[in-house]
């Protein structure tokens, strides 16, 4: 199986598939990757330890602090207490919110993690349902701001006074 076609599927099956964990399973909040595809997680009760990636998600699947994985444990780990199984997106936790399996302790964690993307990323003004003359003669007000760059502005009577040698 090729790169590509090994990627569409394991993105496929963590995308469209709902899990739930079993028994045996934790649901765990990621706190920093030390590397070797090991991360450090720590569970609902503050418990810390390492899993490691599974080489089905190693370089397909990118993981960064504050994510929420299923994991399964492993009985023979010392420092590595356990695998990932799963990697829950925002629609997996909402899920499992609403059917009541979602840990209290990280209630707060994913409500605050989905407030703070919400407010990094600005809705787009409507655009005005009128003739394209009128809303080209408007000016640049309506267009896209790239947060990623310094806002610089100039005023008119700046860049008259630029102009005139």
């Amino acid at each position: 199986m090729s790169q590509a076609t090994k990627r569409k599927h394991v993105v496929k099956e963590l995308l469209g598939e709902h899990m739930v964990p079993s028994d045996q399973q934790q649901i765990v909040r990621v706190l920093r990757t030390p590397g070797n595809n090991l991360h450090e997680v720590e569970t609902a009760e503050g418990q810390r330890f390492l899993v490691s990636m599974p080489s089905k998600y190693r370089k397909n699947i990118w993981i960064k602090r504050g994510d929420f994985l299923i994991v399964d444990p492993i009985e023979e780990g010392g420092k590595v207490k356990a695998e990932i199984s799963f990697v829950l997106c925002k629609d997996h936790v909402r899920s499992l919110q609403k059917e009541g399996l979602w840990p209290e302790a990280f209630s707060e964690v994913a409500e605050k993690h989905n407030n703070q993307n919400r407010q990094a990323q600005p809705e787009l003004p409507a655009e005005p349902q009128s003739s394209g003359e009128e809303s080209s003669s408007e000016g640049d007000a309506d267009l896209f701001v790239n947060t990623n760059r310094r806002q610089c502005h100039e005023s008119e009577e700046e860049s008259e006074e630029e102009e005139t040698p």
